[in-house]
């Protein structure tokens, strides 16, 4: 029986992506996937138009209507100019989780074979520091702001408790920096764990960031599913897919309520483009998650468990892996190698796979008991923090707002006693009123001109009271 075609739009990529791609889609339809390929444009070629973002309008168009995207690796400038095209789709079409399988290859020796490595890292997609918010406070001092929303961790949680249920997992940890960042990471592990009420059937664990780096280092069987934040997510899924071979092993999708992303996580080789020497897994094994997204697992299994048996089965190797003992072999042969498996009898596959089911959410909820009862204001100097503290005391006497500390670096020089540490010329002016009265906006302006008579400031947080909690942290040392 036939199957109904189901059109994916397909953006070979760079480098070695068209030749990774090209293996890929021979997979598919030799295994009857019924997927129809649109292709698709995006990465160096549009660079190479003028366009900042990596991606014209007609592809954007065509990924609205179908939904659905099939990726190769896009290149990316480094350090300036353009934006990442990776990033421009991932956050156009608000694909907010991003799914990294952790799964040991029979046949592929690592040093931690046999270790039966088998998980998913769920890493939030969309937020945290690659919002790419960054701005010169100073000519000596960069910020970069790490935002992180309430709505954003509660749909990472819940999607990685809907992965465990698709794939019959019986925990999930989630990977914080809570002890540290406490209100941006402390927010993941509280919605972690207020999400995991709705899953009384799966075990919630919380873990440091850098223990669980170790652990997947010393135990990574225990693992079944890690939640984490965006930038903790990239890391960890970097060091996990090392666990099992590397990037050129390790596939990915992007997940979004409307549309799904799905590509390898290597980069472009661009010294190898065209050769015939690039290795296809990650690109195939994207497939294979696309296609139990879309509910075919029976032909997922299937082409995975081809890929499987051509590694556990046969010498065959692309040269990234072709060590003694193996035989080199070119990308499309290695496809048809897969291709030749598709009936193979042994099942690599033991796990009991469901499409995920992709959470819908609801706008986020303004919080109503908010009040603002002081402002930490950054300004530019080169004078030393008791020359700071006694001028901007006399700069606030018209005001409310009292200075309660400066900080340089994170560390609250004013008042300090001790031996002063190194010093950037970026000072944090931390003013309060009383915390049970309402500062206004015009008083925070009025402080502004004061001190604008005798500093360059360039920054402004206001401190606010939310649900009679602070709003905001303590530097080292403040009280």
């Amino acid at each position: 029986m036939a199957l109904d075609k189901i059109p994916v739009c397909v953006i070979p990529g760079d480098g070695i992506g068209p030749d990774v791609m090209q293996a890929t889609t021979k997979v598919l339809d030799a295994a009857g996937s019924g997927l129809t390929f649109v292709p698709c444009e995006a990465g160096e070629k549009s660079f190479a138009k003028g366009l900042l973002t990596g991606v014209p309008q007609e592809t954007l168009d065509l990924i609205e209507k179908h939904r659905l995207v099939l990726k190769g690796p896009l290149g990316t400038p480094i350090g300036h100019g353009e934006k990442s095209a990776n990033v421009t789709l991932r956050k156009i079409f608000d694909c907010f989780g991003n799914l990294r399988p952790v799964r040991e290859i029979p046949g592929v020796q690592t040093p931690f074979s046999g270790r039966n490595i088998d998980f998913v890292v769920v890493r939030e997609n969309v937020e945290d520091l690659y919002t790419g918010i960054e701005h010169m406070q100073t000519p000596d001092v960069a910020q970069c702001l790490k935002l992180v929303s309430r709505q954003g961790c509660q749909k990472i949680a819940r999607l990685g408790f809907e992965v465990a249920r698709a794939e019959n997992r019986k925990s999930v940890h989630c990977a914080t920096k809570a002890n540290i960042m406490k209100l941006t990471e402390g927010m993941m592990k509280d919605a972690f764990y207020e999400v995991a009420k709705e899953y009384p059937d799966i075990e919630p664990k919380h873990i440091i960031i850098d223990n669980c780096a170790h652990q997947m280092v010393i135990a990574p069987e225990k693992f079944e599913v890690v939640v984490s934040t965006n930038m903790n997510g990239d890391i960890l899924s970097d060091l996990a897919s090392g666990l099992i071979g590397g990037l050129g092993l390790s596939p990915s999708s992007n997940i979004g309520e409307r549309v799904s992303i799905f590509e390898a996580v290597h980069g472009t080789a661009p010294d190898i483009a065209g050769k015939g020497l690039a290795n296809p897994t990650a690109t195939l094994l994207s497939a294979v998650l696309l296609l139990r997204h879309v509910g075919r697992i029976d032909i997922a299994n299937q082409i995975e468990n081809a890929l499987y048996a051509v590694y556990a089965n046969t010498h065959k190797r692309t040269a990234d892996l072709a060590k003694t003992g193996y035989t080199q072999v070119t990308t499309e042969a290695f496809a048809d190698a897969v291709i030749d498996h598709l009936q193979n009898v042994n099942d690599f596959i033991h796990r009991d796979f469901k499409a995920i089911k992709v959470p819908v959410f609801e706008a986020a909820k303004a919080t109503q008991d908010t009040r603002t009862i002081g402002a930490d204001i950054f300004i530019k100097s080169c004078e030393g923090p008791e020359s700071i503290g006694r001028a901007l005391e006399g700069l606030s006497t018209s005001t409310r707002l009292k200075l309660k500390m400066v900080s340089n670096r994170g560390m609250q020089l004013y008042p300090f006693r001790g031996e002063l540490p190194d010093m950037a010329n970026h000072w944090h002016c931390r003013f309060e009123a009383d915390k049970s009265e309402m500062v206004s906006d015009d008083e925070i302006s009025t402080l502004l001109n004061e001190i604008g008579q005798k500093y360059a400031w360039m920054h402004i947080e206001k401190l606010q009271m939310i649900n009679n909690a602070e709003g905001y942290t303590r530097v080292q040392g403040e009280n």
